[in-house]
């Protein structure tokens, strides 16, 4: 894997004689691969998500609840003939779609092992929404549904909380292009997603300004009726030490970005007060793996 060009920061790293920015290896990494219920309705169902949890991160948020694994890099390095295998288990255990997460640094290895086992369910790619075109458009005819974040619309913001800067430039043409290649939103008969994208945002604390931008993008560039998750689960991490990021979204910053989201007229998933809990994060056992 000689200079590997895979997401935005273009390391160029050799990942077979060291790591790369994510932190990873040639071999794919993975922490957990189970039944995953706390995605949105139309992809966990009544079933669960065949989730596979990738270790490493392109972007590596300063506050992310996934932090074992996005930055430390826990999890268990696997063949393509294994993560072959995981998809089929998945898909046996009654999964409704094989949902990988943040698996970028790894896309590559990913196609191999669909090239090796195809599900016959819907492939999910689960991602900061910081990814390049070219990866993408590798991508194109494998997977089904793009499920990405927008996580900011301020380069400052984004330079702060992820090193950055150029995250709504990258992430912005990375969600137009998961749209073209899927096409409106389409569901089965029990209105689980059989192709689409859904665009989350993560409203952060004081930061409400950013979060309504973020939906106006939305609103005004991405093909009308593209489903939006927005979500309340912020949690104050221990190792996130940015001022303001120390506390929950308060009711009245919720409101005020709700109230932005109905006044666009814009359609999708919102989340209750319930969701800012640590204890939605599953654990990085090695289960399934």
């Amino acid at each position: 894997m000689a200079s590997c060009t895979l997401c935005p920061r273009q390391c160029g790293v050799d990942r077979t004689e060291r790591t790369g920015f994510c932190g990873m290896g040639p071999m794919p990494r993975v922490a957990r691969a189970a039944l995953h219920f706390w995605e949105e309705p139309c992809i966990s169902g009544e079933k669960g998500s065949g989730a596979v949890f990738f270790s490493g991160c392109t972007l590596r948020c300063a506050f992310c609840q996934n932090y074992s694994i996005s930055h430390e890099g826990l999890g268990k390095d696997i063949s393509v003939g294994r993560l072959a295998d995981i998809f089929k288990s998945l898909e046996d255990q009654g999964a409704h779609n094989i949902n990988l997460v943040t698996a970028t640094p790894f896309a590559p290895a990913v196609l191999e092992a669909l090239a090796l086992y195809r599900p016959g369910i819907p492939v999910v790619w689960n991602t900061s929404g910081y990814e390049t075109l070219e990866t993408l458009r590798m991508l194109e005819g494998a997977v089904d549904i793009y499920l990405p974040d927008l996580k900011h619309v301020s380069p400052r913001l984004s330079a702060l909380c992820a090193g950055a800067p150029d995250y709504f430039e990258r992430a912005s043409q990375a969600i137009r292009e998961m749209c073209r290649q899927t096409g409106p939103a389409q569901y089965d008969e029990n209105g689980m997603m059989r192709r689409g994208v859904i665009v989350r945002h993560l409203i952060l604390p004081g930061c409400t300004s950013d979060s309504m931008k973020a939906l106006d993008f939305i609103a005004e560039s991405l093909p009308p009726g593209t489903p939006v998750s927005l979500m309340r689960q912020y949690t104050p991490e221990p190792w996130c030490s940015i001022k303001g990021l120390d506390r929950r979204v308060t009711d009245a910053e919720y409101d005020r970005v709700l109230t932005h989201f109905k006044y666009l007229e814009l359609s999708g998933f919102t989340q209750e007060k319930e969701a800012a809990d640590g204890g939605y994060t599953p654990d990085f056992d090695m289960t399934g793996v």
